[in-house]
Formats: structure tokens, sequence, C-alpha cells
């Protein structure tokens, strides 16, 4: 059974996670996104002669792992997990048997009113999981109306993307929009009625604006090829998405490294000498149990597909 947890972050499904995996005591594995430490913890219990290693950019997150990773065979990193690749090299670790990739925001980083991540608190317009660099304050006084709008609607999916970013645009002109209730409340007063009886107006431009301060799928693009080269054969990828931007590109990247030869069908027989670099472990991607959704409402859209590597990818 799943334990409850009730800390920094509640892993979302950590069963299905620990199946996919399928851990092995003396295996050395990789946690990319480590929050709290939850998924982190639950694989280096299972762990004797193995080891794990936990990446995380956001320093709260490395702080709440360390603590909790205490006493078991697990290393705490902080670090983008785009850069895994390095850090197993300076570990001196060549392969590992298993990685794990939970994409998007935390639970603690959601409920820290501070960190700017939501739309219910007043809080400083921040969002930065590194706490590092441009906030979300910064992209909304800087980029143009169209820009913004591109931004709402490529990473949003935000029908009212143009008039939302006319509004800030406008808004700027006589203070600039700092706090997060701030912006909130300029995206209901800029969306037709209707809208906002479909879940909280400011939804899809907040989740915009995360991803484009945090440069999301940009890193999550780099993290998948570093994570499949860091693999050794027979080793697997488990990657856990919440919105279907990131479940696309894994679902595509998954596809790819799966394709066998690419030779014209006119060809009578394969000369490019390709085969399948990987095999999928899920056919279909799992999601959360009743009991999950109950317990935890925030599981309701992750997804979670895994892959197994069978030999290193072919060059793009």
């Amino acid at each position: 059974m799943t334990p409850k947890f009730t800390g920094y972050h509640r892993p979302v499904l950590l069963d299905q996670t620990l199946e996919a995996l399928a851990i092995r005591p003396d295996g050395i594995y990789l946690d990319g996104t480590a929050g709290g430490g939850g998924h982190s913890h639950a694989i280096a219990s299972r762990l004797t002669t193995g080891r794990l290693v936990a990446l995380d950019q956001d320093p709260d997150a490395i702080a709440a792992a360390g603590a909790r990773l205490e006493g078991l065979p697990a290393t705490v990193v902080r670090s983008n997990f785009m850069y895994m690749h390095q850090v197993l090299q300076q570990l001196e670790i060549p392969a590992v048997d298993g990685i794990l990739l939970d994409i998007g925001v935390s639970s603690h980083q959601l409920d820290a009113a501070e960190r700017g991540f939501s739309y219910h608190a007043d809080a400083p317009l921040d969002m930065r999981m590194s706490q590092q660099g441009e906030s979300a304050a910064d992209l909304v006084a800087r980029l143009d109306e169209r820009q913004l709008a591109d931004i709402f609607f490529r990473y949003g999916e935000e029908k009212f993307s143009r008039p939302i970013a006319r509004a800030i645009v406008r808004q700027r002109e006589h203070a600039p929009i700092t706090t997060t209730l701030q912006l909130a409340e300029l995206i209901c007063n800029n969306v037709p009625a209707a809208a906002r009886r479909d879940g909280h107006p400011a939804r899809r431009v907040f989740q915009a604006l995360r991803i484009a301060v945090n440069k999301e799928l940009d890193c999550l693009s780099a993290a998948l090829d570093a994570a499949f080269d860091c693999l050794a054969p027979g080793g697997r990828l488990a990657v856990i998405t919440f919105h279907s931007l990131e479940d696309a590109m894994v679902k595509n990247r998954f596809a790819a490294w799966r394709q066998g030869c690419t030779c014209p069908r006119e060809f009578p027989v394969c000369r490019c000498g390709r085969t399948p670099a990987a095999q999928l472990v899920l056919r279909k991607p799992a999601t959360a149990t009743p009991q999950e959704l109950e317990e935890n409402p925030r599981s309701r859209s992750a997804k979670l597909r895994c892959i197994e590597k069978i030999h290193d990818r072919y060059p793009d």
C-alpha cells in the first residue's frame, strides 16, 4: 500500500512508479526531481548495496530531501535535471539502472504562498523554481503584447490570451504588476463571465507563465535525451507529467526511440540497420487510482509513462 505523506510533497503514482522502475536492491538510480524526497525515499529504502542520486534545482527541495534521505544510500545534489550527465560524471557513475522524472510544480511550491505560484494567495509574482533568474513579474513587465499572448496560448492553451495580454500592457502603463492577486484579478476582469465558471480563470495564464519562467519544456526536452543516454542497457526511464504539452513530448520521444527500420517501403531489404533503441514498459500511461484521487486531488492529471533501454539511441 502507498503510505500517506503529510510534509513537503505527497508523491503521486508512487506504487505504479516503483513497479515500473522494478527497483533492484543493488541497482543505481537517479531521481531528477527530488522535491521533498517522497519518491526518492521510497526508492532508497529499497536499496541495500545500491545507490540513489537525487537532484533538484529548488534549494527548499534540496533541504527537505536531504533531511528525509538522511541515513539512506542516497546523494542529494542541487542541479537542474537537464545536467544529470555532468552530475553523474562528477560522482564517477558511468550509467544508472533507472531514472525518475516527476515533471511540474510541487505541492510545496503551490502551497508556499511566498513562492508566487498560486493565484489563491497574495505574494510577489515570482514562480522561479530555482529561485534565480527572471521572475514572472519580470516577464510580465518586459514582454510586449504579442509575446505575452503567444506564451498564454502556447503554454496555457488560453482562449482569451489576446485580451488578457492587452489588459496587462494597459495596466502596466499606470502601475507595475508585481503580485499574484494583482494579476489574477486583472485576468478575471478580462475574460467573459462564462469562462469564470470553468475553473479559476487565472489557472491557464499562471501555468503558462510558470512554464515560460522556468523554461520547462526546453529543460524537459534536454533532460529526456540526457536520461536515456545515462541509462545502462536494460535500465528504465519513468516520467510523470501533469499536462498535455509535457505528456506529448514524452510520448513522442519514446516513440522515436522505439522506431526501427527507416528505409523506404520500396526497399526489399533493410539497408539502414536501425533497430528499436527502447521498448515500452507500460503500453498505456498509468493514472491515479480512485483511492489516490480521494487522498490527493492534485494527482488527477498525472500520467506515468515508462520505457526500457535496449541500446544507445541513434543520433538525430
